[in-house]
């Protein structure tokens, strides 16, 4: 529970010993200024209850109780440094873990992890089909998944276009051989004849030698023969022996599966990284132990609203076809600057939800808060644009500040000038501040004057406190947890100690019988009014 204490403020002692300079024995008011040496200037009066008002003037609070002047040097503490920096002893440093890293300049690049699919690289499809109407022949090729080759005989049709445009070019090259001798008029129109037959042949798609043979020989085949136009894989096959079809229907459908895409679908939040060029690593999950490496080729232009994705295409590799259409993949993609910028652990920050800060060692056992403005962030770190120089060190980790979690969030929460906790606004360093900071703990001693088990609280008859210059009263006070309570009566006299755990909320972190007993009809001072409850 000291450690909280220690944390966010100067120590209980120190504190105290400021205290007793400049107050003097508590009682149940403040010690008037006059009882001030002349030469101390005071610079204002704080609420004798710790809340977060201060006075120009002396006034007196609801219950009567005299402000507390603060003065001049006062809210130093004795250190350098201002009060805005949080002090621990080099010893509790090294037994708490405290441990630093300095700001650097460092590149931010990070991986962006996103499931994706296996899909074929649609350059590399090639559909098959006849410009003419006909009737399937022959098939060559009679499965889906079988592998051809570049030139391989697919199928064969019959068309009585196809052997009726043979016929006509036949019939035109032979009466072009016939008038080689007549009028240049007539040998003309027979050429053109036959030229048109012959364009319609190659406009068909017939193959050039099947086109040589008909000039030559001038004999029609019945069926044309049609090859794949590349090696690959059957993967879409129409064509069945026997059927008819028209001129542009698919027959075969051949794919090249020597280099395939891989379509990661990447959240919006990290698209802005995403650039072409990069490399990408993916993995599949029929084979664990293999890793396939690939190119981002481009980011596409369009968003899923349903998935709040955005595509991105990775050309890859692939000997052996071990990637297959349609498997899942999980891809890792570069992302990031890889420039050098000034950058800090994530651990560092303190993120309170408005702002960001960092806690800065400038000294042994000293830090100072620092509010900063932050960029880019990377797997472990994070951009500092404001704040922090290159070569300061910033606390990274430490062990207390997981236990007192609450307290570094009320200290954070009281360095944004509130007036009250004992430390000024960044920035601001002549803004006033009150003796003790929120989240210090302190002790007293007192007697239980009832117990709250159902709402966990217990009112005590306490003795004056040094720490916060409070006179002797009866309060009620939160307990940290439900077993503190155990073997505690009221009328029983015991130690205790406290701390703020946010504004007004005093919490007990430890409470112990002194060994006595006293009459649960002791007399009490007057209780704090609810508005009071807890400080």
């Amino acid at each position: 529970m000291a450690l909280a204490g220690v944390f966010v403020g100067k120590s209980w002692d120190s504190r105290h010993q400021t205290a007793a300079q400049s107050a003097g024995p508590v009682s149940g008011t403040a010690a008037p200024a006059a009882s001030e040496p002349a030469a101390r200037k005071i610079l204002y009066y704080r609420n004798p209850m710790g809340l977060p008002d201060t006075s120009p003037v002396p006034k007196k609070d609801p219950m009567g109780m005299d402000y507390i002047p603060v003065y001049e040097g006062e809210d130093q503490g004795g250190g350098s440094g201002g009060a805005s920096q949080v002090r621990i002893s080099p010893d509790k440093v090294q037994k708490l873990g405290v441990r630093v890293e300095a700001a650097a300049m460092r590149p931010l690049g990070r991986l962006v992890r996103a499931s994706g699919r296996v899909e074929p690289d649609e350059r590399r499809v090639y559909t098959v089909t006849a410009k003419f109407e006909g009737y399937v022949e022959k098939l060559h090729v009679n499965a889906t998944g079988q592998p051809v080759g570049r030139g391989q005989a697919l199928f064969e049709v019959y068309s009585p276009e196809l052997v009726s445009a043979q016929r006509e070019y036949a019939i035109a090259a032979q009466g072009m051989r016939a008038l080689v001798d007549a009028g240049s008029e007539a040998a003309g129109g027979m050429k053109q004849l036959a030229e048109s037959s012959l364009l319609r042949l190659r406009n068909w798609d017939i193959p050039a030698e099947q086109v040589e043979a008909l000039a030559r020989s001038g004999e029609v085949r019945r069926t044309v023969t049609f090859r794949s136009p590349i090696s690959g894989i059957v993967t879409e096959k129409k064509a069945v022996q026997g059927m008819r079809f028209g001129p542009g229907e698919t027959l075969y459908q051949v794919t090249d599966l020597g280099a395939v895409w891989v379509i990661a679908d990447v959240f919006e939040q990290d698209i802005g990284t995403m650039r072409p060029g990069a490399r990408a690593t993916v993995r599949i999950n029929a084979y664990p132990d293999k890793t396939f490496s690939g190119t981002v080729s481009y980011v596409y232009p369009t968003l899923k609203a349903e998935t709040r994705t955005v595509p991105v295409r990775i050309e890859l590799p692939n000997p052996g076809q071990l990637l297959k259409p349609a498997m899942f993949a999980q891809v890792e993609l570069p992302a990031g600057d890889t420039r050098s910028v000034l950058a800090v652990p994530d651990s560092a920050v303190i993120d309170s939800g408005t702002r960001s800060m960092v806690l800065v060692q400038v000294g042994p056992g000293r830090f100072e808060p620092r509010e900063v403005k932050l960029g880019t962030r990377g797997e472990s770190h994070v951009q500092v644009l404001e704040g922090v120089r290159e070569g300061e060190e910033v606390v990274v980790a430490a062990n207390f500040l997981i236990d007192a979690e609450s307290n570094l969030k009320s200290a954070v929460h009281s360095l944004g000038g509130h007036a009250g906790h004992g430390v000024p606004a960044l920035g601001a360093a002549s803004a006033p501040v009150p003796a003790a900071p929120a989240g210090a703990g302190h002790k007293a001693e007192g007697v239980v004057d009832g117990i709250d088990a159902k709402a966990g609280t217990v009112s005590l008859n306490h003795g004056p406190i040094a720490s916060l210059k409070w006179p002797a009263m009866t309060m009620e006070f939160k307990v940290a947890n439900d077993g503190l309570l155990r073997g505690v009566s009221p009328g029983a006299k015991v130690q205790f100690e406290f701390v703020e755990r946010q504004q007004g909320e005093w919490v007990i972190t430890s409470i112990a019988p002194m060994g006595g007993t006293a009459p649960a009809t002791a007399p009490a001072r007057p209780a704090a009014k609810p508005g009071h409850s807890g400080h």
